[in-house]
């Protein structure tokens, strides 16, 4: 729930609109020499003026929101700005609450937005509210319509390439003619839209997709209760894989088939690298997951946040700045996904501290994590 806080004197403005328009640094990968001092690397010498961030999430079944993305965005901005603070809400899947979040948000004074929309669409109001009072909006995760003044995320084309191109491997001979399940995101997420058409751009003349869905909201239950109908019109040993676009949609697939008495379970995709979803990895429940080290991108928000709230120029965290502008002329800042199967889940998630070894192979896993390699 948002708490407001008391108003505090307003950072200057003076000239916002030129620092968005010009603030412009693309990335292709993560751990790059110009993205250094997002990892940790010393960071710029900013203003003293420390403004008020407010950091809008959209819901909290996907589990990366509350358990990585905020905490990892808040201890950035204590980090580069000591004083600053971070106003937080979270929208609980809904769109209407969201918009009232940012109305909140307007009233209580934040001098900046960090917002990652339920809605691209319909949230494009309540962007324009915002920055028509002087507030600068930053995009997170999810490219939200209206007048954005930046946008961190991941290359959502090449996260559908990759759980495509993971699923045609995973399925074998049956890659070729075989008959797969689609289980895609919110279409109103337009990562969801690009998530799908670069899958189809792989799948299309390899595969027979005999059922596809959009999953509202991306809710776990809904994909479950599609897939139980896709079982239910194509037979339990007709499918021969499943793509679903995020690992809570995979988590609903998989409880679908297994309700079902599906056995051997298909191959299944995901996305997020949810604990949960490494464990079916282990287990062989779920064949992959895509892993978007989220402190590289949870940094670079909470940087662009603290410049863009201060009026700072673009090279207070872009020291290379002046590249070339993407995504309808939106300054971006975009990093690499990685997909995990069992063989790399030491060499990504546990390697880079996301989770350990402990967390993963709790007794139910001690069998599969031995067999996986993970445990002596």
């Amino acid at each position: 729930m948002f708490r407001p806080r008391v108003r505090r004197r307003r950072g200057p403005r003076a000239g916002l609109a030129a620092v968005a328009l010009a603030f412009a640094v693309a990335v292709t990968g993560c751990g790059t020499a110009e993205q250094a001092h997002l990892d940790g690397g010393p960071s710029p010498t900013l203003t003293e003026f420390t403004p008020r961030i407010g950091l809008l999430l959209p819901d909290t079944h996907t589990a990366r929101w509350e358990t990585f993305d905020r905490p990892l965005i808040e201890a950035k901005v204590e980090q580069v700005c000591p004083g600053c603070t971070v106003d937080y809400a979270n929208a609980e899947g809904g769109v209407a609450a969201q918009k009232q979040q940012v109305d909140s948000m307007i009233t209580a004074g934040v001098d900046v937005l960090i917002l990652n929309p339920v809605d691209a669409r319909a949230l494009s109001s309540a962007v324009a509210k915002a920055v028509n009072a002087g507030i600068p909006v930053i995009s997170y995760d999810r490219l939200a319509d209206g007048p954005i003044s930046g946008f961190v995320s991941f290359d959502g084309r090449q996260i559908g390439r990759l759980q495509a191109e993971a699923l045609l491997k995973a399925m074998g001979p049956k890659a070729d003619g075989g008959r797969i399940v689609m289980m895609n995101g919110d279409p109103a997420d337009p990562n969801a839209t690009a998530l799908k058409r670069a899958a189809l751009e792989v799948l299309n003349g390899r595969v027979r997709i005999a059922k596809s869905y959009d999953t509202d909201r991306w809710r776990p239950e809904i994909a479950h209760a599609n897939m139980a109908g896709a079982i239910a019109a194509l037979g339990a040993g007709s499918i021969d894989g499943v793509y679903a676009a995020n690992d809570g949609l995979a988590r609903g697939v998989i409880s679908a088939l297994k309700a079902n008495f599906v056995e051997p379970l298909p191959p299944v995709t995901g996305q997020d690298a949810d604990l949960g979803a490494i464990r079916r990895i282990i287990s062989g429940e779920q064949y992959m997951t895509v892993y978007k080290p989220f402190k590289p991108m949870a940094d670079a928000a909470a940087e662009m946040a603290v410049a863009l709230g201060r009026g700072d120029p673009p090279d207070a965290i872009a020291p290379q700045g002046g590249g070339e502008a993407t995504l309808r002329g939106v300054p971006a800042v975009q990093f690499a996904p990685i997909p995990v199967t069992v063989r790399n889940v030491r060499d990504t998630v546990v390697r880079d501290g996301m989770y350990t070894i402990e967390q993963i192979c709790t007794p139910k896993y001690t069998s599969a994590c031995a067999k996986a390699g993970l445990t002596v």
